[in-house]
């Protein structure tokens, strides 16, 4: 049963909590927050808002048109486990106090949005999402970018690179090789008990966690795997384990980061996301067609491969994060889908029952803004089910020992930000239907992309150093 404003207050006062912090979700994804001391926290937040200045948020209003709201949402209401003093947290949606609606940009109201408009369409009436974002943990990280010079430096005792490193408390010599830190135990796997502790903190917060492990990349390379749920809460908890997964390794002396690509020559981390569409308490997804799917699912994929190349702008949405989808290699870059095969943008799961079928979308990252890629996801597959896209014949062969002439007929994901920003000018009115996403929203999105992508283009790099200093 979700919380009431009533039930979040009684807990309040039954766990003495002493601030109650407001949190909501930019347009990059970041989660920000305002905490309010209890005395200044009654049933009105829930109904008038706690006002703020919107014009620091960088891709929303200006300063000539600065004010919000925060609207608290009673039902997602959790402890923090990592605060001396006791502190509510709770999710908000952002409202203009001016138009009296929710803000357009907001990332939250716009998943709010798309769950919907699923449900405006008829096709469905709820749908289901669960990612799989990988991460990194490492000692410490430390970089510099001036005029004089730039560089980075990664530290992990875990890794390969550090067997040569005469540690005071002694090397500890138990490493796995280069792509071989997939599921070794302890010591080789250092980073057993960080996991148990950040697994019982997600559950501490209402987050349900089926499994944890150590993934390939040797130099720290984690997987949490939490419970599927509806969109909207499942973007939620995507921003709780994040929170969750920096503070606990913060707790350690460690530090955690999301970027697809910190390693170079070691795996990159993605962010599979499962999803399914449900109506009257039926799994849509479920047939007698290709790997158990109905006509439903298969159309629904049809629209993700259409639309994957704008979908990159959004679900892939740093610099860094097309280092990972590189041919050649274990990134799931070609627009296939396959119930074997793991380079294939789209994959369907083995399941033992109809209520489990789905898909499995392989090229998103965790750097994406989860409101926002889960959203754009659902529009993609709808449009494929509203228009019949068929996703044409599964390939289950090994797509990297393809005869050059198949392999040329498979198209792949966007090859830089630079490319998936102009698909998604060019391809975006799939996200515009119901008024989930509108041009506003798209043009401050693309906006502060292109900030990130000039900066990029426009610093030089060590590596060029290296290939072209003596040319």
């Amino acid at each position: 049963m979700a919380m009431t404003p009533d039930d979040v207050l009684k807990l309040v006062k039954e766990k003495e909590v002493q601030f109650v912090d407001f949190r909501f979700t930019d347009t990059r994804g970041k989660e920000q927050h305002v905490s309010v001391p209890v005395k200044y926290f009654n049933k009105e937040k829930f109904e008038l808002g706690h006002a703020f200045d919107g014009s620091s948020i960088a891709g929303w209003k200006g300063i000539q048109a600065s004010d919000m709201l925060l609207m608290p949402d009673a039902s997602t209401a959790r402890l923090d486990p990592f605060t001396d003093e006791p502190v509510l947290n709770i999710s908000c949606d952002v409202h203009d106090p001016i138009e009296q609606k929710p803000y357009n940009r907001d990332p939250r109201g716009l998943a709010k949005r798309a769950e919907a408009y699923l449900k405006s369409t008829g096709l469905g009436d709820v749908a289901y999402f669960g990612p799989e974002p990988e991460f990194f943990i490492f000692d410490g990280v430390t970089w510099s970018v001036e005029m004089s010079g730039c560089f980075v430096k990664i530290k992990s005792e875990e890794a390969p690179w550090s067997s040569g490193i005469d540690y005071e408390s002694g090397n500890m010599a138990h490493r796995a090789p280069v792509k071989g830190g997939y599921f070794p135990v302890p010591p080789t796997d250092t980073l057993h008990d960080i996991r148990n502790a950040i697994c019982l903190a997600l559950e501490q917060q209402g987050v349900e966690v089926e499994v944890h492990h150590h993934e390939v990349g040797a130099m720290g390379q984690n997987e949490i795997g939490t419970r599927f749920a509806p969109l909207v809460q499942r973007a939620d908890w995507m921003q709780i384990l994040k929170y969750t997964v920096w503070n606990v390794a913060h707790s350690y002396g460690k530090t955690a980061t999301f970027m697809p690509k910190p390693v170079v020559g070691d795996n990159g981390s993605g962010m599979h996301v499962h999803q399914s569409v449900w109506k009257g308490g039926k799994n849509l997804f479920a047939g007698n067609g290709y790997s158990g799917l109905s006509d439903f699912a298969l159309h629904y994929i049809g629209g993700i491969l259409k639309h994957a190349k704008a979908l990159n702008a959004i679900t892939n949405p740093g610099t860094n994060s097309y280092k990972r989808l590189v041919p050649g290699f274990e990134a799931p870059i070609n627009l296939a889908y396959s119930a074997r095969n793991r380079s294939a943008s789209c994959r369907i799961p083995f399941v033992s029952s109809p209520n489990a079928r789905r898909v499995e979308v392989r090229f998103p990252d965790p750097t994406a803004n989860a409101y926002l890629a889960f959203a754009a996801m659902l529009m993609a597959g709808l449009d494929g089910v509203q228009n019949k896209i068929h996703p044409g014949d599964p390939i289950d062969k090994d797509l990297y020992h393809l005869p050059p002439e198949e392999a040329a007929r498979v198209p792949h994901v966007c090859a830089s930000l630079e490319e998936a920003l102009k698909c998604l000018e060019d391809d975006h009115a799939f996200l515009t239907k119901g008024g989930v996403f509108d041009d506003d929203t798209l043009e401050a999105y693309m906006g502060l992309k292109t900030e990130e992508l000039t900066r990029f283009r426009m610093t030089t790099h060590p590596v060029e150093f290296d290939m072209y200093y003596a040319s």
